[in-house]
């Protein structure tokens, strides 16, 4: 997939906000993930189809935890500029001791397929923007090994057990440090992602064939069988429809022809007492079936049988059988299909439907910090204490001087002491979190998981320091506009 190496606009954060070293140019690059209305629908859909079934099945995207390794403290980070922030959601202000956690509104899981051919999923939040289209994530839940970008790629803010409360919104344009994108560095693990409006798949209608062709969302057909007359009737009107198989009598044969099937034919008391006893073709079909009628039917009866009365004076008629032994013939049959459309309701900018973050950047290190995400993976030791199933936080204050590890090229990372294992990946690192309107500012994304004491447990996490570099793949990102997917009938939008 070819990269695009973008210079820095003049729209945006303004190029004084965006201040970098003499020696540096700000560096960013940006894939399509689903631009396309119809790609967005389809990988949405996916997600969504047979009530979520995909969404269940996956699982969270981890390195393997039982090689995570000790941090190293380099020293503190110096900014490369001002500090700075987005315009607040809301006045937020700095918490003190927390008790209850709200969590925030915005966060969910991101999902997608990794080149296996797996169903992967990440966290994340929903960040201010322009377009209020804006999800922010870490680098490696978008790009595979800092390579190309991951399949189906949705995000599904509020998620819980295949349920997606406020829509599947499938990325558009994701955002990266440029050398996330060429080097796999993960101090850069970082992506803003830009995605379409949110929809959710409202049922089905049945129309007519028309309809169905000229239909550009999901459909499908379901075959009905129907008889000779309609289907002569059918083909008259040059409807759709169609025949399978051929009429094929059975042919008689013995009883020990493989596949041979035991049918009793009705015969006269005389051909039933002339018929041999056991097994074969002809022979007698059990004892004669005695059947109480009434006395019309009795004296009207015309068939095989042997009218008469019982014992207690009722009216009877005795039924004789053979056997019959046949190799079974065939019918051909018909079918006509009936054609149905899936619907579609649309729920908007992400922005409007769950609201979004703030964000920072060239922030004093050792700051009160939330982090939110959807731990899953067992710790080193095997132990399992989190289900992923619902969002879980950690808070504390961040270290105060950068740390780097072997792992993955880190070298100015923040720390935060934390349990949470893989499956937080990409979830928000928030200040100044407003715990009454559950707002805060994203200062970074979950990346790195650490043993710090040895002891086979995750006890640290990292993420990338949010520098002037970040506030310029975010700037960019901030202007990518996308589009809504299905219109006001259900139907997906060219």
């Amino acid at each position: 997939m070819k990269r695009l190496l973008i210079p820095l606009a003049a729209v945006g954060l303004s190029a004084a906000a965006l201040t970098f070293p003499a020696n540096a140019e700000p560096a960013w690059a940006t894939d399509a993930l689903a631009a396309k209305p119809s790609d967005a629908y389809g990988n949405a859909a996916f997600w969504l189809d047979a009530n979520g079934a995909a969404l269940r099945k996956a699982t969270q995207y981890f390195w393997d935890a039982k090689d995570v390794q000790k941090l190293v403290t380099t020293q503190a980070k110096a900014p490369d500029g001002k500090p700075g922030m987005t315009q607040a959601p809301d006045a937020v202000k700095a918490t003190g001791k927390v008790k209850n956690v709200n969590l925030p509104k915005t966060i969910g899981k991101v999902f997608f397929i990794d080149r296996a051919g797996k169903y992967r999923w990440c966290s994340a939040t929903s960040i201010q923007s322009k377009h209020r289209n804006l999800i922010a994530t870490a680098g490696h839940c978008v790009y595979e090994n800092g390579k190309d970008v991951f399949q189906k790629w949705v995000f599904v803010p509020g998620y819980y057990q295949g349920k997606a409360p406020w829509g599947v919104y499938a990325g558009a344009y994701a955002f990266t440090h440029y050398d996330l994108d060429t080097y796999d560095d993960y101090d850069g693990d970082y992506a803003f992602v830009a995605v379409h409006n949110g929809f959710n798949l409202a049922g089905s209608k049945q129309v007519e064939f028309n309809e169905f062709k000229a239909w550009a969302g999901d459909k499908w057909t379901k075959p009905r069988e129907i008889d000779a007359k309609e289907f002569a009737k059918c083909q008259l009107n040059l409807g759709h429809c169609w025949s399978e198989g051929e009429d094929k009598p059975a042919d008689l044969v013995g009883p020990d022809y493989p596949g041979a099937v035991l049918e009793k034919v009705e015969v006269k008391e005389d051909a039933y007492k002339d018929a041999a006893t056991g097994r074969g073709q002809g022979f007698k079909f059990g004892e004669p079936v005695v059947e109480q009628v009434t006395k019309a039917e009795h004296d009207d009866y015309k068939g095989l049988g042997k009218p008469g009365t019982d014992a207690l004076g009722n009216y009877t008629i005795t039924h004789f059988y053979t056997q019959k032994w046949v190799k079974p013939g065939t019918s051909r049959k018909y079918f006509t299909a009936d054609y149905f459309i899936g619907l579609a309701k649309d729920t908007g900018p992400l922005g409007d439907a769950v609201g979004g973050q703030g964000f920072a950047w060239n922030q004093p290190m050792g700051q009160t910090t939330m982090v939110f995400g959807y731990p899953s993976a067992p710790h080193p030791d095997g132990d399992r204490p989190f289900s992923g199933l619902t969002p879980k936080y950690c808070y504390g204050k961040t270290g105060t001087k950068t740390i780097q590890a072997n792992t993955f090229k880190v070298e100015t990372h923040q720390v935060l002491k934390c349990s949470m294992t893989p499956g937080a990946d990409g979830g928000p690192w928030l200040i100044k979190y407003n715990n009454a309107k559950r707002t805060g500012y994203v200062n970074g994304v979950t990346s790195v998981f650490y043993d710090q004491d040895g002891n086979d447990r995750i006890d640290y996490i990292s993420s990338a320091y949010f520098d002037g570099e970040t506030a310029a793949v975010y700037d960019k990102a901030n202007y990518a506009e996308t589009k809504k997917i299905v219109g006001p009938n259900g139907e997906l939008l060219q």
